[in-house]
């Protein structure tokens, strides 16, 4: 009975506590647009979320070399590296405030080739969350033996109902994305919200276990034997399976265009109440406030709780597989074994893990729509795929990522462990990408000590990148994370198939009628968006030109058809100092040129026929 209490009341403060979208909101802000806590749900579910399996992940790849008493130096090294990374994004967000994350700082700083490139590789990712959450979410179910008997009696196709299950928890957040953010909200926070509270119960739990001296599980398997050299190797490779879902940095800067530009409540109240820290207030103020208080978390969240995990695992010996249940899983049945009732929180937590897992899609979701309507106007995607409904949501980019997801499913037949060496890879790119051009920044914008420590920092983080992207690979190898090599280079090059075919032209009048009617974008952030199209149509010409100066040399010439207007200046074209400047486009579509005369005259207008009878 206590447990039923318990949980009724985590339940009740955790709806209570959840943001609820107005419908008043919808005429100041903007249909779609967010605060603290709804941010705090869509852009970090993916990072909190992690909980469930990166140690589960880091630990199964130290545990059958008897290295976990090692497993301390891999959370090290996963919580500099989130300190780093962490640190980097939320200072990027005063400089890139307008939402695209390394997107629009590579095409600002570096070059088009890393902004189209990263911008694939973002998608990819986000399709690769979508997958391995899902079916994550169907694993966790199915590793509750009771339920995996009963789905086996029905059929005995195991992979079949990994897959179905994991479709099936995509279709849902597909669904309630496409429901609107206000809603996605709600939910998605209510239940980070129970997942919190049951975790601290779990935590008490471990700790009155640990005192009281519950002792630990036995080994049942054998040890292997590692070398030196292999076992630095599997501790690299427990590093990285550690260090996953880092995807929620760049989704919160990406994803910012979806933010309120106001405030958060507690910012208010300390400009109001304690004024000698407005420099604090200051740094967390308006929607970049906003996400820096989500990526305040990826600060410290990732280490601790990987910490936490780490000492209990070790302590009473259990991981993934051990009692044919997951690391979270054993450790829930030993913390809430100590609690009155503890088997009804543990079932709980187990479902709730499903349900949490699967929800991880919401960041994904979120972004895909973020990032396609810009690859719309750059010329990337067709124009077709552009719609914006009146809740704020681009529900043809949500559904189409939704397929995609689902056919990769089926693909790896429901098996988890064949996409999770694709998915975590491909964000440590955009990562280094930001690093570098946030250096380039600080080269242009500041100087003396401001500028070379500034300028070192930020090529220490774009290193550290690239150092932690081929780790990724290295130390996913043997899961076929070599495949990742072909896989980027497969999409550079589709990228840049499409941005030259026929369907990659973007002039003035098509990426207006794409940023400002369809997408339904003003402001700053739609002028950054013309900005880039621009850029890539330039950066399109140059590459058409190149590829028809090479083929001169074969005797063979096309001239290019169409010569693109010029992007300009980047800080001209945002228009700083006068946000509600009218598109850039206008000066280009109001200086067409007047149609040719024709032989005879233009051609007569003829009115409408009048009836001369009545």
């Amino acid at each position: 009975m206590f447990s039923i209490i318990l949980l009724v009341i985590i339940v009740v403060i955790a709806y209570r506590v959840s943001p609820r979208e107005k419908k008043d909101d919808a005429h100041v802000h903007g249909a779609g647009q967010i605060g603290l806590l709804a941010a705090v749900a869509l852009f970090g579910v993916d990072y909190f979320t992690s909980y469930f399996y990166a140690t589960g992940e880091m630990m199964s790849a130290l545990h059958p070399y008897g290295l976990q008493n090692y497993a301390y130096l891999a959370v090290l090294v996963i919580g500099i590296a989130n300190l780093v990374f962490g640190a980097l994004y939320m200072y990027s967000l005063g400089v890139f405030n307008e939402g695209g994350g390394s997107y629009t700082a590579s095409m600002r700083y570096l070059a088009p080739t890393l902004s189209l490139i990263v911008a694939v590789t973002l998608i990819q990712d986000y399709v690769l969350t979508i997958v391995v959450s899902a079916l994550s979410g169907g694993d966790q179910l199915l590793s509750i033996d009771q339920i995996r008997i009963f789905f086996l009696s029905l059929a005995h196709v195991e992979w079949f109902w990994h897959f179905l299950i994991g479709a099936l928890l995509a279709s849902i957040t597909w669904y309630l994305t496409i429901r609107g953010r206000g809603e996605s909200a709600q939910v998605t926070f209510t239940m980070l919200g129970i997942f919190v509270m049951l975790t601290i119960v779990m935590a008490v739990g471990l700790f009155v276990a640990h005192f009281k001296g519950v002792p630990a599980v036995p080994d049942t398997a054998a040890v292997k034997a590692a070398s030196l050299g292999q076992a630095l190797l599997h501790l690299l490779t427990a590093s990285m399976k550690g260090m996953v879902a880092l995807t929620g940095l760049e989704a919160m800067s990406n994803g910012i265009q979806f933010v309120i530009n106001e405030d958060a409540a507690i910012v208010k109240w300390g400009k109001q109440h304690l004024p000698k820290l407005n420099s604090l207030w200051n740094f967390y103020s308006g929607k970049s406030g906003i996400g820096r208080f989500v990526q305040t978390s990826f600060l410290f969240y990732g280490g601790l709780t990987t910490l936490f995990l780490t000492f209990f695992a070790i302590r009473f010996n259990v991981f993934d597989g051990t009692l044919g249940r997951t690391l979270i899983g054993n450790l829930a049945a030993i913390g809430f074994g100590e609690i009155p009732g503890g088997t009804v929180l543990f079932w709980v937590y187990q479902l709730l893990a499903v349900a949490l897992l699967a929800a991880a899609s919401m960041t994904a979701f979120q972004d895909a729509q973020a990032t396609e309507w810009r690859d719309v106007a750059i010329g990337e995607i067709p124009e077709a795929i552009v719609y914006r409904d009146p809740r704020g949501t681009f529900t043809r980019s949500v559904t189409i990522t939704f397929g995609i997801s689902v056919l990769i499913m089926l693909l790896v037949r429901g098996q988890t462990t064949l996409a999770l060496p694709y998915y975590g890879v491909g964000v440590f790119m955009p990562i280094m990408v930001m690093g570098l051009a946030i250096r380039k920044h600080v080269l242009a914008q500041f100087t003396g000590r401001a500028r070379t420590w500034g300028a070192a920092g930020a090529t220490l983080v774009a290193v550290l990148a690239a150092v932690v992207f081929v780790g990724q690979i290295a130390g996913k190898w043997q899961e076929g994370g070599w495949v990742v090599l072909i896989s980027f280079s497969v999409l550079a090059l589709a990228a840049h198939a499409m941005l030259l075919s026929p369907l990659g032209y973007r002039d003035p009048k098509q990426i207006h009628r794409i940023v400002r009617d369809k997408a339904r974008v003003q402001g700053a952030m739609a002028s950054i968006v013309e900005w880039q199209s621009l850029k890539m149509q330039e950066y399109r010409y140059g590459l058409l030109i190149g590829i028809s100066r090479f083929f001169e040399l074969l005797g063979v010439r096309r001239p290019v058809r169409y010569e693109p207007a010029p992007a300009g200046d980047y800080d001209h074209s945002l228009h700083v100092d006068h946000p509600e400047a009218p598109s850039l486009l206008a000066q280009y579509m109001d200086n067409q040129p007047k149609p040719e005369p024709r032989l005879g005259g233009q051609p007569s207008v003829t009115a409408e026929p009048v009836d001369k009878t009545s």
